[in-house]
């Protein structure tokens, strides 16, 4: 893949074009009269009950909702004056947030949390949107798959530049699909977060591989994976390259995660192979999820990555892929055992999900 087309935005907000070959992206000045960015510093607070980070950024209840298909800020903007993306078209675009949850290029640590009972900082980090199509109506298991394998491209542009920059702890892609699971634009698009400190779920994960290392000497998630390969009854699909399965314990009613058959911490740590083969599991993940009922499946997509780094020396690419579908008219929420207890309770079993969706 070529270096990406850079662009500015009116507000000076960064962006890239990420063009198949062939394509040539062609975007305009960005004419809005958009306000200046310096008031929207989110802040970051310390929750001693739990010892995780919270981010507040209440300037985000103003973030766009909703609009109508006409006016959708993520298609193609021809004159420069509606749109988010200046241009007649594109093929993959990336981009800061107009609304960022963390946003900042200075200096940054994470203060002392022992240092007094309400510890605060700035939000620090990294907002960007990657839209995966000019298609208003599409989605990201329509495309073909050089141009699925175009945004892979873009995604791990983006992680080896985040990874790189200072007070990054932790890179993470993903997509929130459908308005059941609560997305503002209906665009088919991501969203890519660099996180000043390790999310909460990472660092319980890690401290599980890490305690698995010294019991066994071996590492968690491959075996993990070996395990589900060897029991056969939650494989969905399996290459020479990538396994997608629906995980012993899902929590969701339509779960899978999908692995590199060999150990690897992030996309940049893939071969070219293994990044042409992880587009084109990956799309057949999502189109089975599209058949499995007579309307589209709404899903949140988590691209789990890692550094090459002692305190996350363990960490295991995969992609884990949920639905709060659980059938074809109903949906699960998650009320009170899983919202207050985080005590999730399966309405299916994770074999039948898996049978169901390795038949699709």
């Amino acid at each position: 893949m070529t270096e990406p087309l850079r662009w500015t935005l009116a507000d000076g907000r960064e962006q890239l074009y990420f063009s198949l070959p062939g394509h040539h992206p062609a975007p305009v000045p960005d004419r809005r009269p958009l306000p200046a960015r310096g008031d929207q510093q989110s802040q970051l607070r310390f929750d001693r009950q739990r010892r995780q980070w919270v981010i507040i950024a209440a300037f985000r209840q103003d973030r766009t909702h909703l609009p109508a298909a006409d006016q959708c800020p993520l298609c193609p903007g021809p004159t420069g004056t509606t749109s988010e993306v200046p241009a007649p078209d594109y093929d993959v675009v990336v981009f800061e947030n107009r609304f960022p949850s963390l946003s900042g290029e200075s200096e940054f640590t994470l203060p002392d949390t022992s240092a007094g009972d309400f510890v605060s900082a700035p939000g620090h980090g990294r907002c960007e949107v990657i839209c995966f199509s000019s298609d208003h109506t599409g989605a990201f298991a329509a495309l073909p798959i050089p141009h699925a394998r175009l945004v892979v491209s873009a995604w791990r542009h983006r992680t080896e530049n985040l990874l790189s920059r200072n007070g990054i702890a932790q890179v993470f892609c993903f997509e929130n699909r459908g308005e059941e699971i609560g997305v503002t634009l209906n665009h088919p698009h991501g969203q890519i977060y660099g996180y000043p400190y390790l999310t909460p779920r990472t660092e319980q994960m890690l401290r599980a591989a890490d305690d698995h290392r010294d019991r066994h000497r071996t590492n968690l998630f491959a075996d993990l994976l070996s395990r589900e390969v060897t029991d056969g009854a939650r494989i969905v699909a399996r290459t020479e390259l990538f396994t997608a399965f629906v995980p012993f314990a899902a929590r969701w009613p339509v779960e899978v995660h999908i692995y590199p058959n060999r150990f690897a911490r992030n996309l940049i740590e893939l071969t070219d192979d293994e990044l042409d083969g992880f587009a084109e599991i990956y799309r057949d993940v999502l189109q089975r999820f599209d058949r499995m009922y007579p309307t589209p499946l709404p899903y949140i997509s988590a691209l789990h990555q890692y550094r090459d780094s002692a305190e996350q020396r363990e960490g295991y690419f995969h992609v884990e892929l949920m639905s709060v579908r659980r059938s074809a008219t109903k949906l699960k929420f998650l009320a009170g055992s899983e919202s207050a207890m985080d005590a999730f309770i399966g309405d299916v079993t994770p074999e039948s999900v898996a049978a169901r969706l390795a038949q699709l």
